[in-house]
């Protein structure tokens, strides 16, 4: 697989270890491996785009006192890894080389490079596309702002979704345009404050709340969206470019692009150890769909993975047993 290493040309930045996903799982996975001294990234699309992100109350995680919110919860567990060197960045993996070595992880237009990866991006994939969607795939309809942003420059785009990942590529799309329209199918947006202060004071982006996207229409390439706002009638939005990010119940494993082992339903199989079909890739979570959902299983999973990966990076026959 050939991957872009990035802009002018420069090499991959280098790691021991990149976790692609920064929920429970991810972030405890980056606890364990920062603290053994294995340099460590986590790359995550924001604090809102996974699972417990959006969840809006805990009481039940262990020793953490609730309730506090799923956003509040991860973001204790990112505090604890970096303050062991774990390195957070919000961006978006666009595809990955897990074959090689070292295994190259591509985000926006930036690439690096691990000698392990443990994988966490979760299970909020869709299974259904809106009408018009995947025939407009590359023609108008992106899922990566970062990356396709610059072709509608001066143009109206859509941006579609209600986290943390849909208000910060709006944003990003400010850069290009003055004409950027948020649709956002719930009544409030689930997203950072310090992202909803930003987005309040941009003037480029009209916001739509309550709002659901029916149809992305075109002639060859996107011209616009069919919305629905919930106290008023559909309408036709005139605009270039889609950018979708809505949230569903399928593991997300678009961007490993086929090389590793999955089950029919689309799971990754792992080993008790959580390593994949290629030795140092991990699995984590709910990408295995094999466990109940719960946030302290997922971190047990992160776990595992972790002690396994600096099992396999230090060249050991057994995970350690003295971790403190």
């Amino acid at each position: 697989m050939e991957l872009n290493l990035g802009m002018g040309g420069s090499a991959p930045t280098a790691y021991d270890v990149i976790i692609i996903g920064g929920g429970p799982a991810g972030a405890s996975a980056a606890i364990y491996t920062a603290r053994a001294d294995l340099r460590t990234l986590v790359i995550d699309k924001g604090l809102t785009a996974g699972a417990l992100g959006v969840t809006g109350e805990i009481s039940n995680y262990p020793g953490v006192p609730g309730p506090v919110s799923g956003a509040e919860l991860v973001e204790i567990m990112r505090g604890q890894a970096e303050s062991f060197g774990a390195t957070f960045l919000t961006d978006k993996v666009i595809g990955v080389d897990l074959g090689g070595e070292p295994k190259r992880v591509q985000a926006g237009t930036q690439s690096y490079t691990a000698r392990a990866v443990i994988l966490a991006t979760g299970a909020m994939g869709r299974t259904q596309a809106v009408a018009g969607e995947e025939q407009f795939l590359g023609r108008g309809v992106s899922y990566c702002a970062t990356c396709d942003g610059a072709f509608f420059r001066n143009r109206p785009v859509a941006v579609v979704g209600n986290n943390d990942e849909a208000v910060e590529e709006a944003l990003f799309l400010t850069k290009f345009t003055d004409q950027v329209h948020l649709i956002v199918p719930t009544t409030q947006l689930n997203a950072r404050p310090l992202l909803l202060a930003e987005l309040e004071r941009s003037p480029a982006i009209r916001m739509r709340l309550g709002t659901r996207l029916r149809e992305v229409m075109g002639n060859g390439r996107v011209q616009g969206v069919r919305i629905h706002a919930r106290s008023g009638a559909e309408e036709m939005l005139p605009v270039d470019g889609a950018f979708i990010y809505l949230q569903g119940a399928k593991p997300i494993t678009d961007y490993v692009m086929g090389q590793l082992e999955t089950t029919a339903e689309g799971c990754l199989v792992v080993d008790r150890e959580m390593q994949t079909s290629l030795p140092g890739v991990f699995a984590v979570g709910d990408l295995l769909c094999t466990h109940v959902k719960q946030a302290v299983i997922a971190a047990a999973d992160g776990v595992i993975a972790a002690m396994a990966a600096d099992k396999y990076l230090r060249g050991r026959k057994q995970l350690r047993a003295d971790w403190k």
